[in-house]
């Protein structure tokens, strides 16, 4: 009985963070959770969960990486399917770009910035359970330290990989759309961070888990007397940036939220932190020869040959001309620019007329994304009746 006391009010595992115990008494995480109006649902020593980063403690069943991996998956399918329902031609490369534009590891650190959460300067067990947990990389020249040709090989973390995303590499595939579509994220980058898979069956665990296992062994029959004190450790994790902390952060978050709450609310979420922000769509296309480009898309919808012409005109004997330049199609307007001379003008008005042929969004009573029909069978209250959505024939290629 008094060995059970005693293990009753010690842990059998060392702490690298803030105890769950310590997450009812944190004013910072009850105001985080009152300042961004989360259900009931979740419990305080959840949210605390999704504050310690894996680099402030190595161990999945206390950080927020498996939160953080359902929340990305969560984030990256409610972010396409209103992309790609509401503006159904969109090229492939503008999608990837408005998909991390909308819920990339920038925005994600902005919005955790934005909601007031701060970070710790150290992780350990002393700091209040509202902070962001995790080791920070520290800043310094590569140059000094013969890491460029790391850089440049993609080994460290947070490089980017060179390759083409296939588990099988060969120096002569290309890494083009296609493979971008198919074997890389949801923002067309190169997977990082991928768990290791085990080399063969049977192959042996580390030291640490077996020594942990050992410990459990001995705690379940009662023999054993070593049983670590609460006290502050030291893990050995890689460091990370702040940038992908808190991405990690929003991430888990999501996933905490559509565990305990359900999709409504992980919905709901989405809706009132990700898709509330500002993304200029037209400012992500870059056209290279876009007077060919309509030439083609108005050859493969049917339409007239569009003719460029001259709307108005000012200052044309003065040094700053401006020409007003028309792209019709028949009687039809596709687009309008203008520009110091006709020539820039055909092509800006060229540009603005595949910008909003791409841009095109259906009526907004005929969007009905998946998500909202998903698991209603016709008897959830509230819930849409499925309309088959717009898929457009593909991007002009030329």
């Amino acid at each position: 009985m008094a060995f059970m006391e005693q293990l009753g009010h010690r842990s059998s595992s060392p702490l690298y963070a803030p105890s769950h115990r310590k997450a009812v008494r944190s004013a910072k995480l009850s105001a985080l959770h009152a300042r961004l109006s989360l259900p009931s649902k979740l419990p305080l020593q959840t949210l605390a969960r999704c504050l310690i980063d894996p680099s402030a403690d190595p161990r999945q069943g206390y950080n927020n990486k498996p939160f953080s991996i359902l929340g990305q998956d969560l984030l990256g399918y409610y972010t396409s399917e209103y992309l790609l329902c509401r503006y159904p031609r969109l090229p492939m490369p503008v999608l990837f770009a408005a998909q991390y534009a909308y819920v990339g590891n920038a925005t994600l650190a902005k919005i955790r910035s934005e909601w007031g959460v701060e970070a710790v300067a150290a992780p350990g067990t002393e700091v209040d359970a509202g902070l962001l947990q995790l080791k920070k990389m520290i800043p310094r020249d590569a140059s000094l330290y013969g890491e460029t040709e790391q850089v440049q090989n993609g080994e460290l973390p947070t490089a980017p990989r060179i390759g083409t995303g296939r588990r099988v590499r060969s120096p002569h595939w290309r890494r083009g759309l296609s493979s971008r579509i198919v074997f890389d994220d949801e923002f067309g980058d190169l997977r990082a961070g991928l768990p290791d898979a085990q080399p063969y069956p049977g192959a042996p665990i580390s030291t640490a888990a077996q020594e942990q296992l050992q410990v459990d062994d001995e705690i379940e029959e009662g023999t054993s007397d070593a049983i670590l004190e609460e006290t502050p450790q030291t893990p050995e994790t890689d460091p990370t940036t702040l940038t992908d902390a808190s991405a990690g952060f929003v991430r888990a978050l999501t996933g905490a939220l559509y565990l305990h709450a359900g999709i409504r609310a992980a919905k709901q979420f989405h809706r009132d932190h990700i898709l509330s922000r500002h993304v200029p769509l037209h400012q992500l296309f870059n056209f290279t020869h876009p007077t060919r480009d309509i030439s083609k898309l108005c050859a493969r919808e049917g339409f007239e040959p569009p003719v460029a012409r001259l709307i108005s005109e000012t200052g044309r004997y003065s040094r700053t001309p401006v020409y007003v330049v028309g792209v019709f199609s028949g009687e039809d307007k596709l687009g309008e620019a203008a520009g110091a001379s006709l020539n820039e003008g055909r092509v800006r008005a060229s540009a603005a007329a595949m910008r909003a042929w791409y841009l095109y969004s259906p009526p907004e009573n005929d969007v009905v994304l998946p998500s909202e029909v998903e698991g209603a069978g016709g008897s959830r209250k509230g819930a849409k009746v499925w309309k088959p959505q717009m898929i457009d024939v593909g991007e002009v290629i030329t």
